[in-house]
């Protein structure tokens, strides 16, 4: 058989890709490696430093600061993944109905993914410490100003975090709804199915697979907030809403933990991809079932 020859196409793509391939490995895979390798040492960000074996990583599972942020950042997630997905679907189901200036309403709601985390999270701290406790000072929780109460200031960071993620994940659940033929909901309506049984039926199953992405995204996206919680409350009160990146940031880049916090970092990566994977397979079978 004659080899094959590489058109000046096929070289044209290569060409491509390299830049690409190599500006990937030198600004995330080498930075990843070299992360490893110090999870393994007592480098504090400066000066010498010995290999300490897994110390650190044993460390970790020991440290209640570290557990806590583990714990507010699954709570966090699962809350805002929750409420996301339920009022993206919502509200893409109503863009994608018969409505006036359903286009322009499509790019209202859009708005929110272009903006800066870091901006929209200061003007929703002035809000939440100012404003609000000035128009709902009837409700005690709002009136005292809820991102100093220790117990419900991270709501308002779900808050905030659910606002701005809805724009993308309506995006994804709209782009579902439109593969769906009218002709299904109209032989459904024939046949006296109601709107529940429609959405039951014929709806959610075959969005299925744009469920499965915005949860995982979703999940994965929650579980490393950190531009809201700078924003809000930078952790505090004390640290109740001290999420992992955060106590990564902090402890790595200024705490003199540089070593401690890498480990603590390639295990917050495990974490993430196992639950990623677990997410894919519990979704992708359920896809299967419909």
């Amino acid at each position: 058989m004659p080899p094959v020859k590489v058109g000046r196409a096929q070289r044209t793509f290569y060409w491509m890709v390299w830049p690409a391939v190599i500006a990937f490995f030198l600004f995330h895979t080498i930075p990843v490696l070299v992360g490893i390798f110090y999870s393994f040492t007592n480098y504090a960000g400066y000066g010498a430093w010995n290999f300490v074996g897994v110390s650190n990583y044993v460390n970790l599972f020991k440290d209640d600061r570290v557990l806590a942020a583990y714990g507010f950042s699954f709570l966090f997630a699962i809350a805002a993944t929750v409420l996301t997905n339920a009022i993206s679907l919502a509200i893409a189901m109503g863009l994608n109905a018969k409505i006036m200036a359903r286009n322009l309403w499509r790019g209202v709601y859009f708005v929110p993914y272009v903006l800066a985390a870091l901006v929209i999270g200061y003007v929703f701290q002035f809000l939440f410490s100012s404003s609000l406790p000035k128009i709902l000072s009837g409700i005690p929780l709002i009136a005292d100003n809820i991102l100093t109460n220790e117990t419900w200031a991270w709501t308002a960071i779900v808050a905030l975090a659910v606002w701005q993620a809805c724009a993308f994940t309506i995006i994804i659940y709209l782009s579902g709804l439109q593969t769906i033929p009218r002709e299904l909901y109209e032989a459904a309506s024939l046949d006296g199915a109601k709107p529940w049984r429609q959405f039951s039926s014929i709806t959610f199953p075959l969005i299925s697979a744009f469920f499965t992405i915005n949860v995982v995204l979703s999940l994965k996206g929650f579980l490393q907030v950190f531009d809201q919680i700078v924003a809000l409350t930078n952790g505090g009160p004390g640290t109740a809403t001290e999420s992992v990146t955060l106590l990564i940031f902090r402890g790595g880049f200024s705490g003199g933990e540089f070593a401690y916090q890498s480990a603590n970092a390639v295990v917050f990566f495990i974490v993430i991809t196992i639950v990623s994977l677990f997410q894919f397979k519990v979704l992708q079978r359920r896809e299967a079932d419909f």
